[in-house]
C-alpha cells in the first residue's frame, strides 16, 4: 500500500472470525449500511460484534479466501442502538456478561445501556439476578475493556504487541493512554518490556524530532538502564556517548549536550571512579555510595565484651549434632561473636549450612533476635528447611511494592520503619544486586549484625553490581572462606565434580556413578528426546525420583534443547491434555491445569492465601508453582506457589513461563533433588565456567548431563568473568569516596 491513497470502508462488525491475542491480528466480517458484507483483516485487537468500524486500507485477493480488505488502521466507535448494543454485549466481550444478561440490560435500558454500564452500576443492581457486587464488577470490566482497546489501537498504530497494553494498563489504569502519549519511552521500562526501538518508533511516528532533547535524554537513560540490567552500575562517559549516538543516529556532540541536561537535572551523576569518568543513574549512584559507607562502617565495628562462651557453644553443638567443627567453622563462630559484619563463602560440601546453623545457635545463646532471608522463594524455603526456622525472601521481608511514578521497586521497611531484629543472616548473597543490598542495609538498625553467606564462584546477580564478590575482594569485611570438603560429601561426585570445574579441571564423564551421570548426545534434537525420556520414564522408574522432583536446566532459551522447545515437549509428555483438565491459550502458548510455571517479573499486586488463612501480596521473579485450577468462565486461574495460592486473570499469563525446563540463570538460589542438564551448543557468551559450576551445584542427589563432552570442556576452560562496571570495592577501601 506504499504510495497509494488509502481507501475507506465503513460498517458494523457482524462477526469476528479469528483473533490472535498475541499480536491483535483479526479477521472479521463487516456489514455496510446497504446490507453488503466484506471480510476485513488487520490488527484490530478486541473487536466485537455490534461495533461501528471505519477501516482504512486497500482491497486484496487472497489465494484461498478470495477478496478481502486489508486494513492498515481502523477507527471504531461503540455500538449505538439497542440491537447493536445487544450484539456487542452478548458476544461476551465484557467479562461477566453473556446473552441472557445482555438481554436483561438492553431490555431495561435500551439505547442508554452502555452509559448505564459505564457510569451507573447501581442501576444495574436493581435488575433481577444482578447483585451490587456483580454490577460493579461488570462496570469495571467494561471500563477496562474500552480503555484497553483504545490503548491497543494507539500501540497498534506502531505495530506494537497488544500484550504491552495489558502491562501498561495494569501499571497506570485509566491513565495509561494519556501517560504513554505524553512519554512513549515508558514502554521500554522494565515493567512494560518493549524495546527502546519500539518506543522510539512510536515517539517518532507521533511527531517527535530525531534530535529533540527528550529523545536524546530518553536514549541516554535507556542505555544506562539497559546496561544496569546487564550488571553494570555505571558506564564510562565515552562508552555511554558512543553507544547512545549509535542507538539513535545523532552525533556525539549533541549526545554530550543531552547528557549535560541530565547532569544538571540530577538524573545522571558523573564522577571519577578509578581511572574512568563514570556516569551513573542517580538512584544507582546513591545505592552504591550508601552500600559502601554502611558496609565499611559495619566491618569496622567490633564487640569487645562478648557475654557468651563461644567454646562452650561449640562443644554443646558438637554434642547435639554429633559432629566436629573444622578450624574454619570455629573461626566463623568467633567472628560472628565479635564482628558486626561477617562474610561466609565456600563451595558445595564445605559446611556453609552447618556454619549458618551454628551462628544461629550462637546468636540464640547471646539472646539476639535473628531473621533469615534469601533472594528467591526457593532459596528462602531451603534456608528455612535447613535451619528449622522461618525464612523469607528479601522482597517479602522488606515489604516490597512497585512505584509506576519512578518505574522502580520501593520498600516499606527502610530507615523510617526498620526491621525489628538484632541480627540478619542473608543466604545466596551472590544473587543480591546493588539496589537490593541498599534496601537491606536501609532496613536494618545501626547496631544490627549482618551475616552474608554465599558462593562467590557462582553466577553474579542479574541486576547491577557484583556485591558479594566486591565485598570479599575489598578485604575490608571479616571473611571466612570454607574450603574443606567434609567426609560425608567426599563420596558425592556432584560435589567433587563441582570443585574440579571450579579449579578449571574437566570432570571425569566416564565414571557414571555416585549421583553423577553423563549421556553423550551430540545433536540438540537427540539431547532433547533423551531429556524428555529421562523425566517421563527413566528416572521415575529406575531411580524412584518422581517427575515433579526433577528440574531440567539449560544454558539457553533458543534451539531444540533450549527452554522454549523443551518446555513444549515436557508439557506434552508430563502433563498432556485430558478430559476434564481445563486449559487456555494465551499469546500462542497453552496453559493447562497441572503445568509447572515460573513468575518472570515481579508482581506486587497479586494476592496469595494459604490453607492456614494467612495472606499477603506479591509474587516475584523466579517463583515456581503449578496451575492448580482454571476457570474459563471467569477467565482466571489459580497458581499454587508451595502452599501460597494466587489467582491470576488470563491476561496475566504474560508474566509466566513454563518451568519444567529453565535457564541456569533462573535456577540460581534453588536446589533440586535431581537435575538434568542440557550440555549443548549455545551462544559463546553462555559457554563459561561459572555458569556450568552453578548448574552442577543445583543438584542435591542426582545430576544427569545430556549432551556433548566438548561443550563441557569448553565451558570448564572458559574462566572469563564478564567485566562489570562498579565502584563498590574502591569505595569500601577508600573512605573519601
Amino acid at each position: 500500500m506504499d504510495g497509494q491513497e488509502l481507501e475507506r470502508l465503513d460498517g458494523r462488525v457482524a462477526a469476528v472470525i479469528y483473533c490472535n491475542e498475541e499480536n491483535g491480528y483479526t479477521v472479521l466480517r463487516l456489514e455496510a449500511d446497504d446490507g453488503s458484507q466484506a471480510i476485513v483483516v488487520g490488527c484490530i485487537p478486541m473487536a466485537a460484534p455490534g461495533e461501528q468500524l471505519s477501516a482504512f486500507g486497500a482491497w486484496t485477493r487472497h489465494a484461498a479466501h478470495g477478496e478481502q480488505f486489508k486494513a492498515q488502521y481502523t477507527e471504531r466507535t461503540m455500538p449505538s442502538g439497542a440491537s447493536a448494543i445487544f450484539d456487542y454485549l452478548s458476544s461476551r466481550v465484557i467479562k461477566g456478561i453473556g446473552p441472557a444478561t445482555a438481554a436483561l440490560i438492553v431490555g431495561k435500558f435500551g439505547d442508554d445501556a452502555l452509559n448505564v454500564l459505564r457510569d451507573h452500576p447501581e442501576k444495574l443492581a436493581a435488575l433481577r439476578g444482578i447483585s451490587t457486587k456483580k454490577a460493579e464488577e461488570m462496570s469495571e470490566a467494561f471500563r477496562h475493556q474500552t480503555g484497553m482497546r483504545s490503548l491497543m489501537e494507539f500501540l497498534g498504530s506502531a505495530g506494537l504487541a497488544p500484550v504491552l497494553a495489558l502491562r501498561l494498563y495494569r501499571l497506570y489504569g485509566d491513565d495509561a493512554l494519556e501517560t504513554v502519549e505524553d512519554n512513549p519511552y515508558i514502554l521500554s521500562g522494565i515493567q512494560v518490556g518493549a524495546t527502546f526501538a519500539e518506543a522510539d518508533a512510536l515517539a517518532l511516528a507521533h511527531g517527535m524530532e530525531a534530535d529533540s532533547p527528550q529523545r536524546i535524554a530518553a536514549a541516554l537513560l535507556f542505555e544506562l538502564r539497559h546496561n544496569s540490567e546487564n550488571g553494570h552500575c555505571f558506564l564510562p562517559v565515552d562508552k555511554l556517548t558512543a553507544a547512545t549516538a549509535q542507538l539513535i543516529g545523532v552525533d556525539a556532540e549533541q549526545i554530550g549536550e543531552g547528557l549535560d541536561i541530565l547532569l544538571e537535572a540530577g538524573d545522571v551523576i558523573q564522577e571519577p571512579v578509578g581511572n574512568v569518568t563514570a556516569c551513573y543513574l542517580a538512584p544507582l549512584y546513591a545505592a552504591e555510595v550508601y552500600v559502601a559507607r554502611r558496609l565499611r562502617e559495619m566491618a569496622g565495628h567490633s564487640y569487645e565484651n562478648v557475654h557468651v562462651n563461644v567454646e562452650r557453644v561449640i562443644e554443646k553443638l558438637e554434642g547435639e549434632q554429633r559432629i566436629s567443627f573444622a578450624p574454619q567453622q570455629r573461626r566463623t563462630l568467633d567472628a560472628a561473636a565479635k564482628k558486626q559484619l561477617v562474610v561466609i563463602t565456600g563451595g558445595p560440601g564445605t559446611g556453609k549450612t552447618t556454619s549458618v546453623r551454628a551462628v544461629l545457635s550462637l546468636f540464640d545463646a547471646m539472646g539476639l533476635e535473628t531473621m533469615l532471608a534469601a533472594p528467591t522463594g526457593q532459596a528462602a524455603k531451603r534456608l528455612g528447611d535447613l535451619t528449622g526456622r522461618e525464612a523469607s525472601t528479601i522482597h517479602r521481608l522488606l515489604e516490597a511494592s512497585f512505584s509506576p511514578e519512578t518505574d522502580s521497586t520501593v520498600f516499606r521497611k527502610s530507615e523510617n520503619d526498620r526491621l525489628r531484629c538484632d541480627a540478619l543472616i542473608l543466604d545466596e548473597c551472590s544473587m543480591v544486586d546493588m539496589s537490593l543490598m541498599r534496601a537491606v542495609l536501609a532496613a536494618v538498625g545501626p547496631s544490627c549484625r549482618l551475616v552474608l553467606v554465599g558462593d562467590a564462584d557462582q553466577l553474579p546477580s542479574v541486576g547491577p553490581g557484583a556485591v558479594f564478590r566486591d565485598v570479599i575482594r575489598s578485604g575490608v569485611a571479616e571473611t571466612v572462606r570454607l574450603t574443606e570438603i567434609f567426609r560425608q560429601k567426599t563420596d558425592s561426585r556432584i560435589v567433587l565434580s563441582a570443585h574440579q570445574i571450579d579449579r578449571g579441571e574437566v570432570p571425569d564423564l566416564r565414571a557414571n556413578r555416585d549421583g553423577f551421570f553423563f549421556l553423550r548426545r551430540r545433536e540438540p534434537d537427540s539431547a532433547a528426546e533423551t531429556i524428555v525420556s529421562l523425566c517421563q520414564e527413566r528416572l521415575p522408574k529406575n531411580m524412584g525420583i518422581p517427575s515433579g522432583q526433577i528440574q531440567v536446566l539449560t544454558p539457553t532459551r533458543k534451539g531444540a534443547a533450549g527452554t522454549e522447545e523443551l518446555n513444549k515437549r515436557l508439557q506434552q509428555a508430563l502433563n498432556p491434555p485430558a478430559v476434564g483438565k481445563q486449559e487456555f491459550v494465551f499469546a500462542g502458548r497453552t496453559f493447562r491445569e497441572g503445568d509447572r510455571v515460573m513468575q518472570i517479573r515481579n508482581d506486587y499486586d497479586v494476592q496469595w492465601k494459604t490453607e492456614a488463612l494467612e495472606s499477603g501480596y506479591g509474587v516475584f521473579n523466579g517463583d515456581i508453582g503449578y496451575i492448580a485450577s482454571i476457570d474459563p468462565g471467569a477467565e482466571s486461574f489459580v497458581i499454587d506457589f508451595d502452599g501460597r495460592r494466587a489467582e491470576y486473570a488470563f491476561e496475566q499469563a504474560s508474566e509466566l513461563d513454563h518451568a519444567w525446563a529453565t535457564t541456569v540463570h533462573k535456577a540460581q538460589g534453588s536446589e533440586y533433588r535431581a537435575v538434568v542438564l542440557a550440555a549443548v551448543r549455545a551462544a559463546p557468551q553462555l559457554m563459561y565456567r561459572s555458569l556450568l559450576y552453578t548448574a552442577v551445584t543445583r543438584a542435591a542427589e542426582l545430576l544427569v548431563i545430556v549432551g556433548d563432552e566438548e561443550c563441557i570442556r569448553v565451558m570448564t576452560e572458559n574462566a572469563r568473568r564478564a567485566k562489570r562496571y562498579s565502584g563498590l570495592r574502591i569505595r569500601m577501601v577508600n573512605e573519601d569516596t
